[in-house]
């Protein structure tokens, strides 16, 4: 007797992926396999595997890979001071080469012919999710379907999830929900009153931050401890990747710091206005420049500097995995051992303010930038350096 085609659905039990699987399962005729990758963004695994199985899923995958995203991909992506259109973080580009990847491994153990995401056919994450498939899996057949369903509305999707028993959640106001998408690194809301750039965003549709109007009157003080570029623990206590980010959007969030409201160019071409709260992740690029000025020397830095633009525009449009990316990413690691010490922050009602910065590097010398007079600086120099670049003014 043939064996039934396997599809693995990217699946995170919510409305438009249930309606997805029960969609794949009426039109392949195939065993669908959930695969939910989870890394940091709320998450009930119950009711997962609940919904999953009300629909006939008997296979239900829940791999937790919280310290390999803030490890392998959010780390290595601060290090670059990756920040896309001056303002995002790319918290939602970062997570979906590690999703595609393991899904694809997922795929190859349980020799699945397809794999299938939720994206919709107007967004970014679907050329993210299949650029990641196509470099591990090649051979994999992809399913989009929002790109070739008969369902063309939100209105379709819960007239389709009605007929077919799937539960519909409500927001706060008992209303269909916004589109949220989140992880360890952050929020992002979109849709609804938010479609619409002359809207503010209602405050309801914040989950990890505060107000600035709400923070603490008194500030809050943290330090954050690097090793080799990378943060390794909190007012001098080693944690986990996952567990150092936990404790910074903690304390981030109650101070009402990372909160960003813009209108993004899609790679797609269509401009989006969204939502986002990345507050544990702003207080690590801050933090990582603060460090890297008194460790690293001016060219290293410039020569990041001048790359990040378009490293960050590679992370947004879906190529992690290209080798444009990884030669870039030589570059941002070129020297990161030299980045040890420790930054002390100020937190205040939406602000961040450097209070020190310590290491053991020589990078900062004390002795050469000091007014007082000293040897380490030879100043008669300085009138042939002028004289050599006012040569180069009409070069």
């Amino acid at each position: 007797m043939k064996s039934k085609k396997r599809i693995v659905l990217a699946y995170s039990g919510g409305l438009d992926t249930s309606i997805i699987l029960k969609w794949l399962q009426e039109n392949y005729k195939a065993e669908v396999i959930c695969y939910t990758a989870d890394i940091g963004q709320v998450i009930d695994k119950k009711k997962i595997i609940s919904n999953a199985k009300k629909l006939g899923v008997k296979n239900i995958i829940i791999k937790d890979l919280k310290n390999i995203f803030i490890k392998d991909y959010v780390f290595p992506m601060l290090r670059g001071h990756a920040v896309y259109e001056g303002v995002y973080l790319l918290g939602t580009s970062i997570a979906r080469p590690l999703i595609a990847k393991d899904q694809i491994k997922v795929a190859k153990k349980y020799k699945a012919y397809a794999v299938s995401h939720g994206s919709t056919g107007k967004g970014n994450d679907q050329v993210r999710f299949e650029l990641g498939y196509h470099y591990f899996g090649s051979k994999i057949k992809i399913i989009a379907p929002w790109r070739i369903w008969k369902l063309k509305s939100r209105t379709d999707l819960i007239n389709y999830a009605k007929k077919n028993n799937i539960s519909i959640p409500k927001d706060k106001k008992g209303a269909p929900p916004f589109s949220v998408d989140d992880n360890l690194f952050h929020t992002s809301t979109e849709g609804k009153v938010l479609e619409n750039p002359k809207n503010s965003a209602p405050e309801l549709i914040f989950q990890r931050t505060v107000s600035p109007e709400k923070a603490p009157n008194k500030p809050t003080f943290v330090s954050i401890n690097f090793k080799y570029g990378d943060p390794i623990g909190v007012n001098g206590k080693k944690l986990t990747p996952a567990k150092l980010l936990e404790k910074l959007n903690q304390l981030a969030g109650k101070n009402g710091i990372g909160r960003v409201d813009l209108v993004e160019n899609r790679f797609l071409g269509i401009k989006s206005r969204g939502v986002y709260e990345t507050p544990g992740g702003t207080l690590l690029i801050n933090a990582h420049r603060a460090i890297e000025s008194i460790t690293l020397d001016k060219e290293t830095m410039h020569k990041k500097e001048n790359i990040m633009s378009r490293y960050a525009e590679l992370i947004y449009n879906g190529y992690w995995y290209s080798k444009e990316r990884f030669k870039l990413q030589k570059i941002v690691d070129s020297k990161k051992n030299k980045v040890n010490g420790t930054v002390k922050l100020k937190l205040y009602k939406g602000n961040i303010t450097i209070i020190s910065r310590q290491t053991k590097s020589s990078a900062y010398s004390l002795k050469k930038v000091s007014f007082e007079e000293n040897k380490t600086f030879n100043k008669s120099n300085v009138e042939k350096f002028i004289n050599f670049h006012k040569k180069k003014l009409r070069s």
